[in-house]
């Protein structure tokens, strides 16, 4: 069964810090894509970031330079730092695993920034 579980989440202030985890299991993690997305409350889902096997990554404009994506292949964890946050960063995020075609899910943590 695929298991995708993130932590992390929290509330903080703006300029502040937080390091997002996506405890993953059940499929080839370290042969797969790996994405995050959020959610902010009232919007549909959005693209943040992918990294894939190799370890390669792109990001959405708006996070570039603030977020940083990696992954441990070894632990089948994956990670997001967020750096410098901005009250529009407060969503839910969620990671996604591309697999065999579909996409999987997690259950999200929510990420709040607020002065």
């Amino acid at each position: 069964e695929v298991q995708l579980v993130e932590s992390g989440g929290g509330l903080v202030q703006p300029g502040e810090s937080l390091r997002l985890s996506c405890a993953a299991s059940g499929f080839s993690f370290s042969t797969s894509t790996m994405s995050w997305v959020r959610q902010a409350p009232g919007k549909g889902i959005e693209w943040v970031s992918t990294i894939y096997s190799r370890g390669d990554a792109s990001y959405l404009d708006d996070v570039e330079g603030r977020f940083t994506i990696s992954r441990d292949n070894a632990e089948n964890m994956l990670y997001l730092q967020l750096n410098s946050l901005k009250i529009e960063d407060t969503a839910m995020y969620y990671c996604r695993a591309h697999i065999g075609g579909g996409v999987v899910r997690g259950q999200g943590t929510q990420v709040t920034v607020s002065s």
